[in-house]
């Protein structure tokens, strides 16, 4: 019986996107995958449609390593209005509570302190977080609150920007799993008056350039002008998805064994441990392995081109 054919080329690499506001990450996503012909694609986590800005994509064998860019530290800047709650903690939700703004910058000021280091959040009802199989919005939208947990989650900047009443302006550099919308909320209750979100814009995923997003709709007429093999200039390497782990260059021997899966033991003077990049004795990357105890290389997610 012969293979189903697949659909698209096979292109592997990331594609550094400027997320527009208003459309759903999947459906932007599957926007480039058409534009690049490829027959993979996954984002690395999700920007709500009132989002804009830095939306990793990756392509083809680049999608085995998107998790570790979900679990990256990101950077927003936030525009948030106090004196309004709203349920989704966002401009797009329903106004649940309305109060009085006497709030000054020097309260701000004061309030964010508590904000920065390792705090806990309750993350909202309006997220893609799994209750017996279903994303926590999906009860939201049924009007059913679910009892969440306090996470652990790190807020390493929290920067005033600006503050014109009733709005007010932050900079934010933070771990995987904070919820923004969350923070802005607490936030607006330790203030007194309640807020929400009016503008979030992601600046930064792990150390990605800023510089080197590109919007949809340049990214179209790109494609418009120009073969589908020519856009792959855009891209990042893929392995730029796992540029925290350290490298390690194999021997040709080596690079033939753990292309067959096999452990490998190996000279480790930099005393590696955990999990490593590969790299074959000609600089191609060869995927993500683990290093155990005795130093053998265990192969981990390994790149198939």
């Amino acid at each position: 019986m012969s293979r189903p054919r697949k659909k698209g080329r096979d292109v592997h690499g990331v594609f550094l996107l400027d997320k527009p506001q208003g459309v759903s990450s999947n459906d932007i996503m599957q926007k480039v995958k058409r534009l690049f012909k490829a027959n993979k694609a996954g984002h690395t986590g999700a920007l709500d449609p009132l989002a804009t800005g830095m939306l990793p994509i990756c392509l083809g064998e680049a999608t085995k390593f998107s998790q570790f860019l979900l679990d990256s530290d990101k950077r927003y800047v936030v525009t948030a209005k106090l004196g309004e709650r709203t349920d989704t903690s966002d401009a797009e939700g329903q106004v649940v509570q309305s109060r009085e703004v006497n709030v000054a910058e020097a309260d701000i000021l004061a309030a964010l302190s508590a904000f920065r280091g390792e705090i806990l959040q309750v993350p909202t009802m309006f997220s893609a977080l799994k209750h017996n199989g279903k994303p926590l919005y999906e009860y939201a939208r049924a009007g059913i609150t679910v009892e969440r947990e306090a996470r652990p989650i790190t807020i390493f900047e929290l920067k005033f920007i600006d503050y014109q009443a009733p709005f007010l302006t932050l900079e934010v550099h933070c771990s995987k799993g904070t919820y923004i919308r969350t923070l802005v909320d607490d936030l607006g209750e330790a203030l007194g008056c309640g807020a929400h979100v009016t503008m979030l814009r992601r600046l930064a995923v792990a150390d990605y350039p800023i510089e080197e997003m590109m919007p949809i709709e340049d990214l179209a007429l790109l494609a418009d002008s120009f073969p589908s093999g020519e856009l792959d200039r855009l891209l990042l390497p893929m392995d730029t998805a796992v540029a925290s782990l350290p490298q390690l260059n194999l021997t040709a021997e080596q690079t033939k064994a753990v292309g067959f899966g096999q452990r490998v033991k190996f000279e480790n003077p930099q005393a590696l441990s955990g999990l490593v990049r590969l790299f074959s004795e000609n600089g191609q990357f060869l995927g993500i392995a683990e290093i155990t105890v005795g130093n053998i290389i265990r192969p981990n997610r390994m790149v198939n081109l």
